[in-house]
């Protein structure tokens, strides 16, 4: 069984497979692959490619106890395209932009726990015009990884702009572990 994890997702199968004895590797697609300790969003703030920080905005949404608030974050929809749907139609991306679910600020402030690329077989599709976490960053991730790395000419979302791409990704991890 593969592992595979787009952009945050990434953060999610790197810090959660380690707790599994199934996952055989890990497809990081234009993803953090972070490493322990780090934390998010000085990943991306360490970016020359991002554009991200100053287009993200901030929400305060109730926690369900009592009056007690947590900050949530999503991308300016006015934004949103050039930041992260570069590659798709204007009116596709302003689809997204509209109905994009925040993420808890949280998740880019918290360290990072043990690595699972660092015992499992890794691979990327990387998006080499990613300015949502930026490129370089992606990018240099992935290497530290020791992941095989295939450069897609796309944005964030390579899955929706080249999905044959990605697609071919994937098998190529599947049958590296199979």
């Amino acid at each position: 069984m593969l592992a595979v994890g787009h952009s945050y997702g990434g953060a999610v199968i790197t810090n959660a497979v380690p707790q599994t004895n199934n996952v055989l590797g890990l497809v990081y697609v234009a993803a953090f692959a972070p490493d322990e300790g780090e934390v998010l969003g000085d990943i991306a703030a360490g970016s020359k490619d991002s554009v991200l920080t100053p287009a993200l905005q901030q929400l305060r949404y109730p926690t369900g106890d009592g009056t007690e608030t947590a900050t949530e974050l999503l991308i300016d929809p006015a934004t949103f395209h050039d930041v992260f749907t570069a590659d798709l139609p204007r009116l596709q991306s302003d689809v997204l932009a509209l109905s994009q679910r925040p993420v808890a600020a949280s998740a880019f402030g918290d360290k990072s726990g043990p690595a699972a690329w660092k015992d499992l077989p890794a691979s990327a599709a990387v998006g080499t015009a990613d300015t949502a976490a930026g490129a370089d960053a992606v990018r240099s991730m992935a290497e530290r990884a020791g992941a095989d790395i295939t450069e897609i000419d796309a944005s964030r979302v390579v899955m929706i702009s080249q999905p044959d791409a990605v697609t071919d990704v994937i098998q190529r991890a599947l049958a590296s572990v199979a």
